[in-house]
């Protein structure tokens, strides 16, 4: 049954939980790390970790897609971002990466994507990214995705990914010919992601457009201000189980449709990617914590996608830091400090081993408890 609290007369507030509210339960069973897999496939592709690429240009270009690729997880470039404004955005990155704390860093976000999006450069990054030889993901916000999917589907992607902060299965627009996400994706011949969302009602409407996943969350971090512009707030391990709960009625209404989840936000540590799978999603969709590897475009700073937004930016900007090390350090050791921020898959890995579960699927069952 639903906690609600009556925050007023005739005025009630649904209480949800943060994953740092929640914690793992071991069973009565224990297994050896060496039989545990991590391996989570989406449609007709393969991955060895349940990791998706927050498409920030801070984390994601297309060597450092293909190279996340290359270690088993599924890299998303933003196809309106600086690689698809800028012929060679390296400069770009060099001087937001040399941004300091006094700096006007969003101003400078704005500025420089204002740049106007070059169809002919997301035709060369998508090749660029199938010459790594991995799965090709591109990111689009829904306000875009009509203009630019001929380019993208023309370009040649394995998987399409519409993304905004909130995104809806019924948006209502008297300006502009809103996107029909059933339509658009019915008439597609590849997996599309769409997200985010937040409750049980939003999950199940965009599950019914056809999704082969739903995203679970707005990318909530340190430097998300989307609770100070906006006033919302996820917590994300019951944003993650309502949307888990959908997919259980969404299956049985379809007969055995099976839609993935991605969480997305409130995640740095190994820890908390295992609560977050615990809680019921398939896959994890990492930002900041992969802007702290050294093959990160941005050299360690960070901002979210909507940072740059002309009007209305929702992110602050962190200025880089020093490198933790490798991709490969970051997502499977060794790791040489306690706080969960490499290793994170070995890590996961061992949190499976520890409470007995032998794949990502089994380990949904985990038991939780409320400790906070």
């Amino acid at each position: 049954m639903r906690d609600v609290v009556e925050i007023g007369l005739g005025k009630t507030a649904q209480r949800g939980y943060h994953l740092d509210d929640i914690a793992i339960v071991p069973s009565r069973r224990t297994r050896d790390v060496d039989d545990v897999s991590t391996a989570w496939q989406l449609d007709a592709y393969q991955f060895g970790i349940p990791c998706v690429g927050h498409p920030s240009d801070a984390t994601m270009s297309p060597a450092s897609a293909v190279r996340l690729g290359q270690l088993g997880g599924l890299g998303v470039l933003n196809v309106e971002g600086l690689w698809t404004r800028y012929e060679n955005p390296a400069k770009v990155l060099e001087e937001l990466a040399g941004l300091d704390e006094d700096a006007r860093a969003t101003k400078r976000l704005q500025e420089v994507y204002a740049e106007p999006i070059r169809p002919d450069l997301i035709a060369e990054r998508v090749r660029e990214l199938r010459a790594g030889g991995g799965t090709v993901a591109v990111r689009v916000s829904p306000q875009h995705t009509l203009a630019l999917a001929p380019v993208i589907l023309d370009a040649g992607v394995d998987i399409l990914v519409i993304q905004g902060t909130i995104v809806s299965a019924e948006h209502v627009s008297t300006t502009d010919e809103p996107l029909n996400l059933k339509e658009f994706i019915a008439d597609l011949d590849l997996p599309v992601i769409v997200g985010g969302c937040t409750d049980y009602k939003t999950a199940l409407h965009l599950m019914r457009t056809g999704a082969a996943g739903v995203i679970v969350g707005i990318g909530g971090d340190d430097w998300s201000t989307t609770e100070s512009v906006l006033g919302i707030r996820v917590p994300m391990a019951t944003a993650i189980a309502d949307a888990a709960a959908a997919r259980r009625d969404y299956l049985d209404e379809t007969g055995g449709r099976y839609v993935h989840l991605i969480a997305d936000g409130d995640m740095q540590t190994s820890g908390d990617i295992a609560k977050a799978l615990g809680c019921g999603a398939d896959a994890v969709m990492l930002g900041e914590p992969l802007s702290l590897c050294e093959e990160a475009p941005a050299g360690g700073a960070w901002w979210h996608s909507a940072a740059s937004h002309p009007s209305l930016p929702r992110g602050a900007f962190e200025v880089a830091g020093e490198p933790l090390g490798s991709m490969e350090k970051l997502l499977f050791g060794p790791a040489d400090e306690p706080d969960g921020q490499l290793n994170l898959f070995g890590g996961l890995r061992r949190a499976m081993a520890k409470c007995g579960y032998r794949d990502l699927k089994e380990f949904q069952k985990v038991g939780l408890v409320l400790d906070r």
